[in-house]
């Protein structure tokens, strides 16, 4: 029996479905997350869905080249779904050529009479009365959820291999955005691949609190500067200090006094001007002072020719490790601020410095490389690089040993800082792996 409009909304009124969006009902459309058993259109038809198509995320409908068989008749062309049928005329769908392809309306809920919806020509489906509620109620669940994962009490959710696939796709992901943005720095520095590793080096040298200043403080000194003085390493520390305004003020140490010499040289030799904005000290661990990142960063240039074909040379971690193992110049080992003296200690870079720079710097520029050249090796040593490195110890990796999702290398980290980050933070429960399998349970 076919019901009309007013007997649909009594019906309808009685069930207390939870909220329904129309990215959600492409998620259930996607994956055919409904009781697709004795379809029947609106008008009446029998319906089967041989293809769901494929989700368009360019403009025109929903889903593109999408097969179906309406009575005997097979159709072939595109989906368009909305929450209410009657989106279809405010979103004026009829008489745009993007639409004239469009072969079924699925909506949640069908809110047109049926002899309006002839006059379209086009099969409608409703589907609020054949989706699992607990699904609706799992999603509701997520969505509403205050935890560090809207899904934390499901976890692990998947098997260690589903783990693994959607690990792979997260760190992809991460790596190919890292890479986007090195290859924007590529083309500010005129394809100059030295002096954009130099920069993000500098960038990481930073830390989080100065990572910007540090990049400043780099794009401020052309690398060919930086070469004509790589065989002194205290104008190499005079170049970096003074250019991040770390040489102003009166000091009472006689090797301050020196780079404060040093750079004024420099400076009016080349014309060089120091930064707006200073580093900040606050809330930091002496060993991360910007003063002592930068010596640091001094003697990596100072030890090192051409960096970045060095790294390209290299293909073992330890290596690799070997040359980032440095230490800050003598005056550092009795000082974390000039003019301050302290007990002795060197200013080795330190273990986690060092894996933190291959993770965020030389990986992501390895990756880039490969993806500009076309060479697949670039990109799989810098994947590797991944898997030979402990895992990173932050507020977010620390949250996820709780919940019992491998956390063995630096690999898995990086996904799922990308998850919490880029997925998690937004809810985007139905674009991921986890949120896509704990909703698949509650399917018909």
């Amino acid at each position: 029996m076919i019901l009309y409009l007013p007997v649909l909304q009594i019906i309808n009124s009685t069930i207390n479905y939870p909220a329904m969006n129309e990215k959600l009902l492409q998620f259930v459309w996607q994956f055919q997350y409904f009781n697709k058993s004795n379809l029947v259109t609106a008008d009446g038809v029998q319906l089967q869905i041989i293809h769901p198509g494929h989700l368009n995320l360019n403009q025109g409908p929903d889903f593109l080249e999408a097969k179906i068989k309406t009575g005997n008749t097979i159709w072939a062309g595109s989906i368009e779904i909305h929450t209410q049928a009657s989106q279809w005329n405010h979103h004026k769908h009829t008489g745009d050529p993007n639409y004239t392809n469009v072969i079924l309306h699925v909506v949640w809920q069908n809110d047109i009479p049926v002899q309006d919806i002839n006059r379209q020509n086009i099969a409608t489906l409703e589907l609020h009365q054949l989706v699992p509620k607990i699904m609706l109620q799992q999603y509701e669940q997520l969505m509403h959820s205050k935890g560090f994962v809207p899904c934390e009490k499901y976890l692990p959710a998947i098997t260690e291999m589903g783990w693994l696939s959607w690990k792979e796709r997260l760190v992809a992901e991460r790596l190919q955005q890292k890479a986007n943005h090195v290859l924007e720095l590529l083309r500010q520095s005129n394809s100059h691949w030295e002096e954009v590793f130099w920069w993000l080096l500098a960038r990481n040298f930073g830390i989080k609190v100065n990572a910007d200043v540090f990049e400043q403080m780099a794009k401020s000194i052309p690398l060919n500067i930086l070469a004509k003085h790589k065989n002194q390493v205290n104008q190499l520390e005079a170049l970096l200090f003074g250019q991040a305004g770390l040489l102003a003020g009166i000091f009472k140490d006689d090797y301050p006094q020196l780079l404060q010499r040093e750079y004024r040289f420099l400076a009016a030799k080349y014309k060089l001007r120091s930064i707006s904005k200073a580093p900040d000290f606050l809330r930091m661990r002496p060993a991360n002072f910007p003063t002592i990142r930068l010596a640091q960063l001094a003697v990596l240039v100072f030890q090192s020719t051409h960096l970045f074909s060095r790294v390209l040379e290299i293909k073992d971690i330890n290596e690799l490790r070997k040359l980032l193992n440095i230490t800050a110049n003598d005056y550092w080992h009795y000082h974390y601020m000039p003019d301050v003296e302290t007990q002795y200690k060197p200013k080795t870079l330190g273990r986690t410095m060092v894996d933190n720079i291959i993770i965020n710097t030389i990986v992501p520029v390895l990756f880039a490389y490969g993806s500009h050249h076309k060479e697949q090796q670039w990109k799989d040593r810098a994947v590797q690089y991944l898997t030979q490195l402990p895992p990173e110890q932050n507020a977010i990796t620390k949250q996820w040993k709780t919940f019992n999702v491998a956390h063995e290398n630096a690999f898995d980290s990086q996904a799922l800082i990308e998850l919490k980050n880029n997925f998690c933070n937004h809810k985007l429960c139905l674009s991921c792996g986890v949120g896509n399998k704990i909703l698949k349970r509650g399917e018909p």
